[in-house]
């Protein structure tokens, strides 16, 4: 909602926002410029990034218990009521998040398949990649299932989109994988120009390859109006795989040439 907002400049100029105190962001990735944004749109607020699933509710991080700033787009410090591992990571500080409190759920509704795969001694699988600091705050990295390979390395969407949304011209940002016969999958970006500005295909590739790593810049990009929008008022990304599919060519398999 907050990154259609700022889409909106002459309608928020119009609004005095001015008795807004809190604004949380969450359900979503955040970029940093996004989170600027949102504390330009609402002056007077706390903006404050924020961590939760249906499975856990949305009490595991909070503030530090000896009061040190949270750093921007962390999503907290984990609270003395829940039980936190890293799993599946380069290291400690990195991987896929266990929680264990006691609002963790006991388990689906006749689903007991899927109970067995997320919960285990009462430690449930977020799904969610997580990194903590040095100060033992968390930042969200990405979901573990929509990593993909590219040439050998791993993507994260998340992180595609955050460098993206760095761009000035970018006011929104959605990555996904298409199919690729050299490459296994390639990033594709679909991106929501900022009002009166006209960012090309070519300008935010490069803009990428600039400022990221090389095998994650997106190999297509399409500047779409909006997003499209699923029931539960995030990105439908089943859609933007229907729009690649149908728009950006694959590249052409390699065939192998008979010795003379």
């Amino acid at each position: 909602m907050i990154a259609m907002a700022v889409r909106e400049p002459e309608v928020i100029a119009g609004l005095d926002l001015s008795s807004v105190e809190r604004v949380i962001m969450g359900s979503a990735p955040v970029s940093e410029a996004l989170f600027d944004k949102a504390g330009e749109i609402f002056p007077n607020a706390v903006v404050s990034n924020s961590w939760g699933t249906t499975e856990s509710s949305p009490i595991a991080f909070g503030p530090h218990p000896d009061g040190h700033a949270t750093p921007k787009l962390s999503i907290g410090y984990p609270g003395d009521h829940s039980e936190i591992k890293l799993l599946h990571g380069p290291d400690e500080t990195e991987g896929v998040m266990w929680i264990r409190n006691k609002a963790v759920m006991p388990g689906y509704l006749n689903r007991p398949a899927e109970t067995e795969k997320r919960i285990t001694d009462g430690w449930y699988d977020t799904g969610d990649v997580m990194r903590r600091d040095e100060g033992g705050f968390f930042f969200f990295v990405g979901r573990a299932d929509d990593m993909f390979v590219c040439g050998g390395e791993n993507i994260y969407p998340a992180e595609l989109e955050r460098l993206l949304e760095s761009h000035p011209d970018i006011a929104q940002a959605a990555v996904i994988s298409l199919d690729d016969e050299i490459k296994q999958q390639i990033p594709v970006a679909f991106v929501v120009a900022k009002p009166n500005t006209a960012p090309t295909p070519e300008g935010i590739k490069q803009f990428a390859l600039a400022n990221g790593p090389a095998y994650q810049h997106p190999r297509f990009v399409a500047l779409l109006p909006e997003l499209p929008l699923a029931g539960t008022n995030k990105i439908d990304r089943r859609k933007l795989l229907e729009h690649a599919v149908a728009n950006f060519k694959r590249r052409t398999p390699i065939t192998k040439r008979t010795p003379p």
